[in-house]
């Protein structure tokens, strides 16, 4: 069969040149078509992709070969695009976060929804094993009453000055909507979620460490409150050197935290999990999550997808641990 055809939409995020090293890898999918706001960007990911630019998107709506679209715009530009792919049809990959914040992300969630089209979005550490394998241990209760979780998401982006260049709009709250916080803490947000349900109401401090980007922020805490009682801490951020400890369980009957990658597992109910030693029995990892949504336009399982309604829920608590920041209390989450 000939490869299913995509288009490239906004090419802005930095993840961009990963999302195509693995298009090209595959021989199921193929870029046709490349627009960006941006046209020297376009050409030169078009010339990547071996795909045509296009001046005007009306040339991929109304193009009936491609079946669904990536967009790497910033994001204040995601609703305009997925509105009008929805509209279209369109499958869609849209980079985290969905939306700047509740509103447009919920617009956006209801179109697609309504769309009956494919959606995907780069929450990529679901996928990992010892995600998937603590998730599950929730669910069986081993943990027993937990109390608390923290995850961490962090690295030296800011330090390094990672974004100095073409990814230089990440850093402007205007066009990003979010700086190292809610870029990274999304990700850790979204296994929070994932594993424990939704957000009653959260609080936050957000700042900066060596203001190489100026004001935006450098790393934050946040402190959640889920509607099941659990209490969570996220932390996230583009000022560590090092980030060794990103997950912890505790609970009355179980623990687990991750420490280099390593998971370490005590629950009464799972026999051998003292948590001495690295614990090994895990899942296998899933592909990363632009892959699964390649995999399910082609024709797989769409299962293991964020859904739009998921993704959207994230843009509203991440905005409202800014807004919780911002005016230093509690902010309750709104359905």
């Amino acid at each position: 069969m000939p490869p299913l055809d995509l288009a490239l939409v906004g090419a802005a995020h930095i993840h961009t040149p990963n999302f195509i090293r693995r298009l090209l890898a595959r021989n199921d999918v193929r870029v046709k078509s490349v627009w960006d706001h941006d046209a020297h960007r376009a050409a030169r990911y078009a010339a990547e992709l071996g795909a045509a630019t296009v001046a005007e998107l009306a040339a991929i709506w109304e193009d009936e070969s491609i079946q669904g679209v990536i967009i790497c715009s910033e994001t204040n530009r995601h609703e305009p695009l997925v509105m009008e792919a929805a509209a279209a049809k369109k499958h869609l990959f849209v980079e985290k976060p969905l939306g700047m914040g509740r509103d447009d992300a919920a617009r956006m969630a209801e179109a697609i929804e309504a769309a009956g089209v494919i959606f995907q979005t780069g929450y990529f550490m679901r996928g990992q094993p010892v995600h998937q394998f603590i998730r599950e241990q929730i669910r069986l209760g081993h943990f027993g009453k937990i109390t608390r979780v923290r995850h961490s998401n962090c690295h030296s982006g800011s330090l390094g000055r990672w974004f100095d260049s073409e990814w230089l709009w990440m850093t402007d709250l205007a066009q990003a909507g979010v700086g190292a916080f809610g870029d990274l803490g999304t990700h850790s947000l979204d296994i929070l979620m994932w594993m424990l349900g939704d957000v009653a109401r959260v609080t936050a401090v957000i700042d900066t460490a060596v203001g190489n980007y100026g004001e935006t922020d450098e790393f934050g805490e946040g402190l959640l409150v889920f509607e099941n009682g659990v209490v969570g801490t996220l932390a996230a951020g583009w000022v560590d050197v090092q980030n060794p400890v990103t997950l912890l369980v505790s609970g009355t009957e179980g623990h687990a935290y991750v420490c280099e990658g390593k998971l370490f597992f005590k629950s009464s109910h799972v026999e051998g999990a003292d948590g001495q030693t690295p614990w090994s029995e895990l899942p296998e990892a899933w592909p990363h999550a632009f892959d699964l949504f390649l995999d399910a336009v082609v024709g797989g399982s769409t299962g293991p997808l964020v859904t739009p309604q998921e993704a959207a829920a994230r843009s509203a608590v991440m905005e409202a641990m800014y807004r919780a920041a911002r005016e230093r209390r509690w902010v309750q989450i709104e359905d």
